[in-house]
């Protein structure tokens, strides 16, 4: 099943390689290199994901990265990025770049004036007077250069009620006509915006409002304003069936990795969200068993690796002890590695995510990755709970037990067997691994070395 769409003479085409269920395996292609969706983009909100360097980012296997347009309209100044040659030349990233088109955080802004024309607002810094429109908007990403732009839109906060909520809707299929008809360049792909806020009927409304423009493709915006996951899965489940089939669907800043999943279960390609960098610049790095928070006093004499498994250069060169020095000292390099390794744990969360659409696998490895991954607690709080019976890990594309923490039967095996190595029961032979390139390499380490678990929060 392979079936491929493009909007008229519009520079982005998107595949749909195959499906399972509504789980959707595809590829975007742009004019600086194709997307593999899944995908998560890394935020560089002022054209650099804070702490890496380009090349740092593509060894995580990312294939795109987003900059805020309002942010650098501020900042340099958009003209300024024009005259250097664009995102892609300044910031010496040769991959796909997308843009948000400022809405987000202009209507996060106090003492906001809004009208049919657009939004006045005050300069956070300067205190300078600038009315944001959608015209303004798309002559910002213009100048930006990406190769994905937004539309402006209308984003309304949580909770909000139904009456503005429903303006917000009829405003922002209003400024979408109008982005439209603004955007000059034919080498970017204009994206429109689904609104609505939590209301089902609303979302609904303006996913038919906006699929009736032809775009290249379309996002889910106004959501991980606080309503939380399971709302969250309400707003996609009410809005994902009136999208386009064979267009790539965009799930506007999102999320934790339970989120992630749950999405692409619901049929979503695309994703972006600053939670892995800032979370990492603060030492609360993921492990495929929850999140740990290395600064803890108990990993000051850690020797071992964050993840003994994970392919980053932290992981591979340094120990937790080092990591919760340099955090715990304020240095720099301990934002960069923690940066790093949450980046490429969600890139390879989004890897095996796509290899396991491809085998048909992706509900065994849904099940088996949040049973692992989320406390009881959090499971309760999600209301997500699998029968035992249902879970198999076998020729999962992840092997989802993390041989950091192993379990009691690991353990007795490992001592029946009179060896030191750690090597989970579970874990697959070489022959029974998806043989895909974007498999990665595992870390050859072994931890002789093991703490007690403690899942869902940071340990």
């Amino acid at each position: 099943m392979t079936e491929s769409t493009s909007s008229t003479a519009s520079p982005l085409s998107f595949e749909l390689i195959t499906t399972e269920g509504r789980a959707r395996r595809g590829r975007v292609t742009t004019p600086h290199g194709q997307i593999n969706t899944p995908a998560f983009m890394p935020v560089g909100t002022r054209a650099t994901v804070k702490g890496l360097m380009p090349r740092d980012l593509a060894e995580t296997g990312a294939e795109i990265c987003l900059a805020n347009t309002y942010h650098l309209h501020v900042a340099p100044g958009d003209d300024v990025v024009k005259k250097l040659g664009g995102l892609h030349t300044m910031m010496a990233w040769d991959k796909p770049i997308l843009t948000d088109s400022g809405g987000f955080q202009v209507f996060s802004l106090p003492k906001l004036k809004m009208d049919e024309e657009g939004v006045s607002f005050n300069y956070k810094k300067s205190g300078k007077p600038i009315k944001l429109t959608p015209e303004r908007s798309m002559l910002i990403q213009n100048n930006l250069g990406a190769d994905i732009i937004m539309a402006f839109d209308v984003c309304v906060p949580f909770p909000c009620d139904y009456r503005p909520a429903q303006e917000a809707v009829y405003r922002t299929k209003r400024w979408l006509e109008r982005c439209k008809a603004a955007h000059k360049r034919e080498d970017q792909a204009l994206f429109g915006i689904v609104q609505g806020s939590t209301y089902p009927d609303l979302r609904a409304l303006s996913a038919q409002l906006t699929a009736e423009i032809d775009l290249p493709g379309y996002a889910i915006g106004g959501v991980s304003v606080g309503e939380g996951h399971q709302l969250m899965m309400e707003v996609v489940d009410a809005t994902e069936p009136l999208m386009p089939k064979h267009k790539p669907r965009y799930l506007m800043g999102v999320g934790y990795p339970e989120d992630l999943v749950e999405a692409v279960a619901r049929g979503v390609d695309m994703f972006d969200c600053v939670l892995p960098s800032r979370y990492g610049r603060s030492g609360v790095l993921f492990t495929r068993r929850g999140p740990i928070r290395v600064t803890k006093g108990k990993y000051k004499k850690d020797k071992y690796p964050v993840d003994t498994q994970c392919t980053c250069y932290g992981c591979q060169n340094f120990s937790r002890g080092y990591i919760n020095h340099l955090l715990n000292s304020r240095e720099i390099l301990g934002s960069t590695l923690g940066t790093l390794h949450n980046i490429t744990f969600y890139q390879d969360l989004m890897r095996a995510m796509r290899t396991a659409i491809e085998e048909g696998t992706f509900e065994s490895f849904r099940k088996a990755f949040l049973d692992e991954y989320l406390s009881d607690d959090k499971k309760d709080d999600l209301n997500l709970h699998f029968n035992p019976a249902e879970i198999t890990r076998d020729d999962l594309s992840w092997d989802t037990e993390h041989s950091i923490v192993p379990t009691k039967q690991d353990l007795r095996e490992t001592k029946s067997a009179g060896t030191n190595k750690t090597q989970p029961s579970s874990q697959k032979s070489p022959s029974n691994k998806a043989s895909s390139s974007e498999q990665p390499k595992k870390h050859k380490k072994s931890r002789k070395h093991y703490e007690k678990r403690s899942k869902n929060k940071p340990k």
